[in-house]
């Protein structure tokens, strides 16, 4: 039987959800190229997870991240092309462009669940690049979540108070536009060139394309302005930046730099000296009582030897 090379997943799962009809929906084109970025994303993330393996386990932290990111996204885009993960919204603008004409348009929710998974690991990237304190990662974390679920809500509301919700999350961008561009960028300084140059390159691509992403919402789920392909092509640029080239970025630019200097001081059972005080050659774990060493105990357990 000869193997079908058509994308039928238009045809197999259809636009009708949730009681509604999406009849402004991308198409064929749209589907392809979704499969298309995710074939990319997985790519990129088998990559640097291969990468990794040239570093030892505690110098891998930027590459499982960033390989973290790249899967996350290749699901999501996966779903997007198969048609899945979206649910119909009535347009608050209607529009007389055949391309977007209709009543309710197709809102990909699992672009948004991909975005509030990934992008605090961009920002775990970047921030500990920058060898930020932890109270700030975790702050400006929150308020990158914060702009991801507003981003969602407005998108899920069929009437002008999206625009509301919009605002919230432009504020809570600009803070974190405000926290890449002056304070983590001061912070990198400290830590050398190099980590500053990294940290340079990787923030302002970051910056750059974040700064899009309001954009592109307003033209497609706020405004209805473009069609659900042209949606497709905006994002999938924005993401395909942000996230490979972005890992590509960041992984070379750390491939001399010991997460150490960054403050990540990370242990590993192989040269863990708590671990391996066995024979030579051997992980044998021996106890240490509590309040002495490991030169003490071992001292304590050969007089005991010696009086039995």
């Amino acid at each position: 039987m000869e193997f079908d090379k058509r994308n039928n997943a238009l045809n197999v799962n259809g636009n009708y959800v949730n009681g509604a009809l999406a009849d402004i929906a991308i198409t064929t084109r749209g589907s392809d190229l979704y499969f298309a970025i995710c074939a990319a994303m997985a790519t990129a993330g088998f990559i640097f997870l291969g990468l990794a393996f040239r570093k030892p386990r505690r110098d891998r932290i930027f590459h499982y991240i960033t390989a973290a990111v790249v899967f996350v996204a290749s699901i999501a885009y996966f779903t997007m092309g198969s048609n899945l993960g979206f649910t119909p919204i009535q347009v608050e603008f209607p529009r007389s462009d055949p391309k977007v004409h209709g009543t309710y348009r197709e809102i990909f929710y699992v672009r948004y669940i991909d975005w509030f998974i990934t992008t605090p690991l961009l920002l775990l990237d970047l921030l500990l690049t920058a060898g930020m304190p932890w109270p700030t990662i975790l702050w400006v974390i929150l308020v990158d979540e914060v702009m991801i679920v507003t981003g969602l809500v407005g998108a899920l509301v069929r009437t002008r108070y999206k625009w509301g919700y919009f605002t919230f999350g432009c504020f809570a961008l600009f803070y974190i536009v405000y926290v890449l561009g002056f304070e983590a960028r001061r912070y990198s300084k400290a830590l050398g060139q190099d980590v500053n140059r990294v940290f340079f390159m990787c923030g302002t691509l970051t910056l750059f394309l974040w700064i899009l992403y309001p954009v592109a919402w307003g033209v497609c789920e706020g405004g209805n302005v473009i069609a659900p392909d042209s949606e497709a092509i905006f994002y999938s640029i924005l993401d395909f930046f942000a996230k490979p080239v972005f890992g590509a970025l960041l992984i070379w630019g750390h491939k001399d730099i010991s997460p150490a200097r960054l403050g990540l001081s990370i242990r590993d059972y192989d040269d863990d000296h708590l671990i391996n005080e066995g024979p030579a050659g051997t992980h044998e774990k021996r106890h240490v009582p509590a309040g002495s060493n490991g030169q003490n105990a071992a001292t304590t357990g050969q007089d005991a030897a010696q009086t039995v």
